[in-house]
């Protein structure tokens, strides 16, 4: 529809909505730059490993000249979650076969792949998951060279006769995953005399282990005291753990351009071997986790320049 006017008319209005569009322009150039300026927060969960890796991803990001607050050690998986859906943190190292766990407890998925697409599917539309890396840190079920000796144990399936004699030890929310007490019930039909609620994968687990509270204990793969200690790491030969690739779990909308690029980057260069040294380092070694993760990203190519 056509609506007709003065050309002196014309040209005021012409004017106005120039400098509208001109201020809209500026308005949004402004907010832009305000989104890439404001600061990403990287959350961890608390345990050694996962404060780690918040150092990694953070100094990564701020070596692209991305500002960074750290805030590690929230708390466990539902914890970050929810700080995560509420955009109180950008972006968490996360393992993508425990969190695919977490958002769908009845998943069998066991390949890296189809866990990811999972997930994928599972996540609120302001979250996602970037590329994942090689380095895996699997749950492991662990018993002292003195148990896997006397009951001759190599494999999760050798528990069979023996379980309802044991005591399985691990964080609290183990008890009702399926890649966990559910799953060792359901795919290797074992049920343990008792559990005991300890921390994930720390100390306190470790120190169960080793001072017979527990019997079996859910140590991650990468744990330096596994070797220190001489524990025996059982075989899951029903693989009932699947895959547990380190993967950024991010808010798309407070991730500012390059910052997916950055994290991405950390992923393509890190693999289990690696994690495991860096976390020998850490706990072993009493190395600074700032200084491991600074050394580590210098020596790939992705710390500051």
């Amino acid at each position: 529809m056509h609506f007709g006017m003065n050309g002196s008319k014309a040209r005021v209005i012409g004017a106005t909505l120039a400098l509208a569009v001109a201020a809209t322009g500026a308005l949004s150039a402004c907010s832009s730059s305000s989104k890439s300026g404001s600061k990403v927060v990287v959350g961890s969960a608390g345990f050694t490993e996962n404060v780690l890796l918040m150092e990694i991803y953070a100094q990564a990001l701020e070596a692209k000249g991305i500002s960074v607050e750290r805030k590690p050690n929230i708390g466990q998986r539902d914890v970050l979650y929810q700080q995560l859906k509420s955009d109180a943190i950008t972006v968490v190292p996360e393992y993508n076969g425990a969190l695919l766990a977490y958002l769908d407890k009845t998943s069998t998925e066991t390949t890296t792949s189809g866990v990811d697409q999972a997930v994928a599917g599972k996540l609120p539309s302001n979250l996602e998951i970037l590329q994942p890396a090689a380095a895996q840190d699997n749950d492991s079920l662990v018993v002292t060279q003195a148990l896997a000796t006397k009951d001759n144990l190599k494999a999760i399936s050798d528990l069979a006769p023996v379980a309802k004699d044991l005591v399985l030890g691990s964080a609290p929310e183990f008890k009702t995953r399926q890649q966990g007490v559910v799953g060792l019930k359901s795919v290797y039909g074992l049920e343990f005399k008792d559990f005991k609620a300890l921390d994930n994968a720390g100390p306190q687990t470790v120190s169960a282990l080793q001072h017979g509270d527990a019997d079996v204990v859910d140590l991650y793969s990468t744990t330096p005291a596994i070797k220190t200690n001489g524990f025996v790491v059982l075989q899951d030969d029903k693989g009932l753990f699947g895959v547990q690739n380190v993967v950024p779990l991010v808010s798309k909308k407070n991730l500012p351009a390059g910052g997916a690029d950055a994290l991405n980057a950390v992923s393509a260069k890190l693999d289990t071997t690696t994690l495991t040294s860096l976390m020998e380092q850490v706990v072993t070694q009493k190395k600074d986790t700032a200084d491991v993760a600074k050394q580590w990203l210098a020596s790939v190519g992705l710390g500051k320049a």
